[in-house]
């Protein structure tokens, strides 16, 4: 009886070591994740206004069509990105993903308080050659350091009613995500 329970807990153990290890290596090695499926059709540092999801092609899977969506496809290999994202009447999001998925921030028209998102994208090494001055620095200037050099910024407007879309995608129309010089 002690041998089968050992066998038993023994499976169990393998068993979910390879689940976990199987959970975890998945993500990274996959080729069609959202970076590469964007890499067509969206230039680097510029924003694309996506097409509606529709039941037999979607660029991003599960994506909300209450709302509209934007993507840019960073590098700041030579440059910090400036972004500005002008606010939409109902709710405006933008969320940061480094080139594996991985979200890491997040900020929306109610939490930036202003009629447009304004933020500068850089990496650690680009923030710390910026100057000390207060002016550059001030506490009005929103700098998101990226844990990567390539990535995603997916913006979202909602479209609280459907004549309220087009309202929701020409806000996203006019966002830009530039390359500025240090």
């Amino acid at each position: 009886m002690i041998r089968w329970l050992l066998w038993l807990l023994g499976g169990l153990l393998l068993g979910g070591i390879v689940h976990l290890s199987t959970v975890l290596l998945l993500p990274r090695t996959a080729t069609q994740d959202a970076y590469a499926r964007l890499a067509g059709i969206t230039p680097v540092n510029g924003v694309v206004t996506l097409p509606p999801p529709a039941p037999d092609s979607v660029v991003l899977p599960f994506t909300d069509p209450a709302f509209a969506v934007a993507v840019c496809r960073y590098d700041l290999g030579d440059a910090p990105v400036k972004l500005t994202v002008p606010v939409s009447p109902a709710y405006t999001s933008v969320s940061f993903y480094s080139r594996n998925g991985v979200a890491y921030y997040a900020i929306n028209d109610r939490a930036a308080g202003r009629r447009t998102i304004e933020l500068d994208l850089m990496t650690a090494r680009q923030r710390a050659l910026l100057p000390d001055d207060e002016e550059v620095t001030a506490a009005d200037r929103l700098i998101i350091e990226s844990p990567t050099v390539t990535g995603l910024i997916v913006l979202r407007a909602l479209g609280a009613e459907p004549g309220l879309m087009p309202m929701a995608r020409s806000a996203l129309v006019q966002a830009r995500c530039r390359p500025q010089p240090l």
